[in-house]
């Protein structure tokens, strides 16, 4: 049997004459996304490649001289891995209950990470051999939290104490020595500054858990945790100057064009020569991790942590049903009681061909029963956008321009967040070569037109740090314009939510509250005046925002009714109208 649209790709390359074909009429796959394509069929490989997805010809060609090539007979793929099953006898019957050595902080403070240290066994493999978990309580509330092994038998149980009071907990384990440990603890007030998780709020927009307004303004380091120390800190010092308070950021490294080096470390034992041992993560790596996550939240950043991506060369995009879960329960269970953590279960799902929409249902569960202060949880896409009416999607995580964000609230109520709209930059490829004026325009378009849209910047380099990959520093004109935006958000009245779309002319988005507050951008158009009809009563102040060049010139009076507003005849300008209080 030859060949043809329904191979997948992997098994067609491991045939020597079938990879030369496909070298072949296959060119650009190589330089575009061989990696992520393993898993696709040779028809969504040809239906994205460069040369060939828009060439019927070249297609038809292809196809015909692969024909020629009989399907080498390959080894049926393993047997799924059987989910392990915890023993009850871990632990010999002469091991006392609730032996372990205990180490814990005295108090804790709201919205602060509390943690607990148990000194324990580590015979066999306490990763998938030892279950753990404990009970807190206040009053009548209870909240579990599962724990996790961090090697050299020490686990910890991580919890994010939601409210004042007195506290207790209870540990629960099929290993006698954690089991049954039990203690109590107070909880005081937040210190300044910690203010919780973010959750969705009115519907459309953010807010803390204490009730602090969130505006999001993010940014893109996909692998900037995976470069070592002098660079990672680098991103770190740019972000504290930076307007952003989100990033978007992977738990796994990453393999693309400008994002081809080896990590320094990986997420489990063993090597890419050697496989990988699924079973048992590498808690070093982890410990990396959450540091880092800890100092963007002295930063007041959030960290939007991609689950998982196409983007990879070494296995961890196709570990297998039983080993993607464990890896979401010790990932969830370590970092969850962070506060300032959201989980994207994938970049660009639909290019992840190894799974299927019930792995991306089912991932989410695991989340939700790991996760006890519920986090926000999304899913990004590469074009065909996901199911965002799903109960437990947070908000939308959006990979297009941000022209439809009203449609996409109206279609799902929730909040969009268009996380992906292109980059500033001057790399080969149309998504990363925006002019800094158009990535500024598509942030001030999602804006007024109901959501939040995150920056990213790709400009070629030397060293080949580019920002959107690796982090570092900063290079665009993009950046102190997105500066200028926040701040015009964050002058919201003080109870508004956020920006919503308000009915408009076709030509010009605006958004704000009725009667107290419009927005309206005038992107790449350059009117000498512009006319709006209010309903009389509330009287306005008006400013001229040029959001280019970033100043507010405040135009005389006031104004009500209907009213023609002069304007500089240039272009990316806004108007900003604010009902005077009496």
């Amino acid at each position: 049997m030859p060949y043809g649209p329904s191979s997948i790709l992997g098994d067609v390359l491991r045939d020597e004459r079938a990879a030369d074909v496909v070298r072949k009429h296959l060119p650009g796959l190589q330089r575009d996304m061989s990696v992520q394509c393993m898993h696709g069929t040779l028809e969504q490989v040809t239906g994205i490649v460069a040369g060939i997805r828009t060439n019927p010809a070249a297609k038809e060609a292809f196809y015909a001289e692969l024909a020629t090539v009989a399907e080498t007979a390959h080894q049926p793929p393993p047997p799924a891995e059987a989910p392990a099953v915890p023993s009850l006898d871990y632990e010999s019957a002469d091991v006392p209950i609730g032996s372990a050595r205990l180490l814990r902080q005295e108090g804790a403070t709201q919205w602060r990470t509390f943690e607990l240290e148990l000194h324990g066994p580590a015979h066999g493999n306490p990763f998938t051999e030892v279950t753990l978990w404990a009970e807190f309580r206040l009053g009548e509330r209870s909240l579990a939290a599962h724990g996790f092994y961090d090697g050299d038998g020490v686990y910890r149980i991580r919890f994010l104490p939601d409210e004042e009071g007195d506290w207790t907990f209870q540990t629960f384990s099929n290993a006698r020595s954690l089991d049954a440990i039990a203690g109590e603890f107070r909880c005081g007030p937040a210190d300044s500054g910690d203010h919780g998780p973010v959750h969705a709020h009115r519907t459309h927009h953010f807010r803390h858990a204490d009730g602090t307004r969130y505006l999001p303004v993010g940014t893109t380091a996909y692998a900037w945790t995976h470069q070592g120390d002098e660079l990672e800190e680098q991103t770190l010092q740019t972000l504290r100057s930076s307007p952003f308070n989100k990033i978007r950021m992977c738990v796994f490294p990453k393999s693309f064009v400008h994002s081809t080096n080896e990590p320094p470390r990986y997420p489990f034992e063993g090597s890419l020569d050697d496989g990988w041992d699924f079973q048992r993560p590498n808690p070093g790596y982890f410990r990396h991790l959450e540091r880092r996550i800890a100092q963007l939240g002295a930063l007041g950043i959030q960290a939007d942590l991609i689950l998982f991506h196409p983007y990879d060369r070494w296995g961890f995009s196709d570990m297998g049903a039983a080993a993607d879960d464990r890896y979401l329960r010790y990932v969830v269970s370590r970092l969850a009681a962070y506060p300032n953590v959201w989980w994207s279960l994938a970049n660009e799902y639909d290019l992840m061909w190894a799974k299927d929409v019930t792995d991306w249902h089912r991932f989410a569960a695991v989340i939700g029963e790991h996760d006890p202060h519920g986090h926000l949880l999304s899913v990004h896409n590469w074009v065909e956008l996901w199911d965002n009416d799903a109960s437990w999607v947070t908000h939308a995580s959006i990979q297009r321009a941000p022209d439809d964000t009203a449609e996409w609230r109206t279609r799902w109520r929730k909040p969009v967040v268009v996380d992906e709209c292109g980059y500033e930059g001057d790399i080969e490829w149309g998504w990363g070569n925006l002019m800094p004026q158009e990535m500024v325009r598509r942030c001030w378009e999602g804006v007024v037109r109901g959501g939040y849209v995150t920056h990213g910047e790709c400009f070629l380099a030397d060293d080949d740090v580019l920002w959107w990959a690796k982090g570092g520093a900063l290079k665009g004109e993009s950046t102190p314009r997105i500066r200028f935006l926040r701040a015009v958000l964050d002058e919201l009245p003080a109870d508004v939510a956020g920006i919503d779309p308000l009915p408009a002319d076709f030509d010009v988005p605006v958004g704000g509250v009725e009667g107290r507050y419009y927005l309206a951008y005038l992107g790449h158009m350059q009117p000498r005046r512009r006319t709006f009809s209010l309903r009389p009563g509330p009287r306005y102040r008006a400013d001229i925002l040029d959001t280019w060049n970033m100043t507010i010139t405040e135009l005389p009076g006031s104004y009500e009714g209907e009213f023609a507003l002069p304007l500089p005849g240039r272009p990316f300008h806004a108007i900003r109208l604010r009902a005077i209080e009496d």
